[in-house]
């Protein structure tokens, strides 16, 4: 009977006698399709002969330079990702269980093998193969997963805020890739009744990034119930930063803003960030004098100047990643600062969840805080 070997594979024999050897190609030659086989007498030779091009490896547990497990062992740490076969002239089923628990897909006792059953055992070896990557794959997505959100928890973590005086509102979106990022933002209110607020990314994407993001967001959130502010703090952050980066081009942008307690002017320092949005008294405009310093990771003698807001009595601000900014919007390339304060005077209000759902498709995260002082 014919042997069920639809497609031309491209094989890596490894043994060293040559009446074995034969019989095996003899076989493998009267499939649908013959693979094409190369073959090693010695583990050694089957190493420079082991390319990505290799679909499956049949491997005798006998060999000149490797003695039983050993050779599949060196094969296994050879090609992780390519499905092997153990041939053996043992008539020991433990030695084949021993083959298939240390990693193999199946074993093959040689004086049992025809062309049918040798056709059939490489191409469910193979499929074995997939299905055990497959299962690697989603568990380490599973893993990654987990591990995203967990981060994306300490990037975004609860306000520590006691007064009903500020409305307080805050969305995080991924960008289009998917990719976790070092978006982070936080606000806390001082027993003085001052609020503070930061919102912050961290420049790249993947785990090293969100991971400093993490350590910058809990870093400030402990400095500002220390008492530390203003140039202090973020000099505190940029020694931080420099420690933990794992790439001297890594830098952050933040923007800050302190409160007053009586709600009605804020300190703000706007790190190489993009400007704040705010409406007071029904007025759309971005916060003058911006930014007030370089990015931190920079430039090591770095300052920030101190921008004094008067808010009023009535007013709203809103402190965003440079993801809202870059999205696509329309007929625009990216919105811009300007097209931002367009479609907030368009709305009348800063309406976070209709904004959004205006700009377009994000590129990057985007991560935002809207602070308001509530009418009494």
């Amino acid at each position: 009977m014919t042997a069920n070997l639809s497609e031309t594979l491209t094989l890596l024999l490894i043994e060293d006698d040559d009446g074995d050897a034969f019989l095996v190609e003899e076989l493998l030659k009267q499939a649908v399709a013959p693979p094409k086989i190369f073959r090693a007498r010695t583990l050694e030779e089957a190493k420079a002969k082991l390319t990505s091009d290799i679909q499956c490896v049949l491997v005798d547990l006998t060999l000149p330079d490797a003695t039983r497990l050993e050779a599949l062992e060196e094969v296994l740490a050879l090609a992780p990702d390519t499905a092997v076969l153990v041939l053996t002239g043992l008539r020991d089923v433990h030695v084949g269980v021993s083959a298939v628990q240390s990693g193999a897909q199946d074993y093959l006792v040689k004086q049992d093998v025809d062309a049918r059953l040798l056709a059939r055992s490489i191409r469910y070896a193979m499929e074995r193969k997939r299905a055990d990557l497959a299962h690697v794959r989603l568990v380490q997505a599973e893993l990654t997963a987990k591990e995203n959100a967990r981060l994306e928890g300490a990037l975004l973590p609860g306000p520590l805020l006691r007064t009903s005086a500020i409305q307080h509102v805050t969305r995080y979106l991924p960008g289009s890739g998917g990719t976790l990022a070092g978006d982070f933002f936080d606000t806390v209110q001082m027993p003085d009744g001052s609020v503070h607020v930061v919102v912050g990314d961290v420049c790249g994407h993947g785990p090293d990034e969100a991971a400093l993001g993490v350590a910058l967001r809990i870093a400030w959130r402990a400095l500002v119930l220390a008492g530390q502010e203003g140039d202090t703090l973020l000099r505190t952050l940029d020694t931080l930063l420099r420690a933990e980066r794992k790439a001297p081009e890594i830098f952050t942008t933040l923007c800050m803003a302190t409160i007053s307690p009586d709600l009605s002017h804020a300190r703000m320092r706007v790190v190489g960030h993009p400007p704040p949005l705010l409406v007071r008294d029904g007025v759309v405009t971005v916060v003058p004098g911006t930014p007030s310093g370089p990015p931190l990771g920079i430039f090591l003698d770095a300052r920030w100047t101190e921008i004094d807001v008067p808010l009023g009595e009535e007013w709203t601000m809103m402190l965003y990643t440079d993801g809202l900014i870059e999205a696509a919007a329309g007929e625009r390339e990216e919105l811009g600062v300007d097209g931002l304060v367009d479609l907030v005077r368009e709305h009348g209000r800063i309406d976070l969840d209709r904004l959004i759902s205006h700009v377009g498709t994000l590129s990057d995260d985007l991560a935002v805080v809207l602070l308001g002082r509530r009418r009494t």
